[in-house]
């Protein structure tokens, strides 16, 4: 069912607890929407409160974005960096709407990204810190504009991120997701990171693997 309260339109899918359940926040890639991840739900431990968000930008002649993307831009493409950190501040705000609003963990929240909904999983984790603890972050990459001036400086000790790519995949780079151990190594965060024979997507062992790492950091 999509709530449309909140800031964001979002889908849900209950815990099984009723009170104080660990919260899942699932953001889409660009061009898609909130039903997208939201096929994830079901197949995903039964304690978490998932959350599946709509991206505030409509697309022609269907989809969402988190930010606009020029692919005519020289070296490849061009992010909307307003509208990127917009949206990173959008889903702050709505983390903070939803452990209002959900009988949530407001200590227990998980991001999951792919693609674009990635990259704003990271830009949301090391600007807000406070405010999450787990990142699946699917098929990203690091957009340092998105990115708090101040970041050598923040506390980071309680981020725990499971990072992940295709390692044929055509539309984000290997190469671009292969900088993001180093630098999260370089914050003293606490990070996985795998590679799997595919393009851009999440192969089935990719998908239990997030699982397995997601599922053991609920509690």
């Amino acid at each position: 069912m999509t709530n449309t309260s909140l800031s964001l339109e979002h889908l849900v899918r209950k815990s099984s607890l009723t009170e104080n359940a660990p919260l899942l926040i699932m953001m889409h890639g660009y061009g898609s929407d909130e039903n997208d991840l939201f096929s994830f739900a079901t197949e995903l431990p039964e304690e978490l409160f998932i959350i599946s968000v709509k991206a505030p930008y409509p697309m022609e002649p269907y989809g969402n974005a988190w930010y606009a993307i020029n692919f005519d831009a020289e070296k490849g493409k061009w992010n909307d960096i307003e509208q990127a950190s917009q949206s990173r501040d959008l889903i702050a705000k709505f983390i903070d709407e939803a452990v209002a609003t959900y009988p949530v963990n407001k200590d227990n929240v998980s991001l999951l990204g792919f693609s674009q909904g990635s990259i704003l999983s990271y830009g949301v984790a090391l600007t807000y810190p406070e405010k999450v603890k787990n990142i699946v972050a699917l098929s990203g990459y690091l957009v340092h504009d998105i990115f708090p001036e101040d970041i050598e400086s923040k506390d980071y000790s309680n981020l725990d991120f499971y990072c992940s790519h295709g390692s044929v995949d055509q539309v984000i780079s290997i190469d671009w997701a292969r900088q993001t151990q180093p630098f999260l190594n370089q914050l003293n965060i606490k990070n996985q990171y795998s590679e799997f024979p595919v393009g851009h997507g999440v192969a089935p062992q990719n998908f239990f693997e997030f699982k397995e790492w997601l599922s053991s950091r609920m509690m």
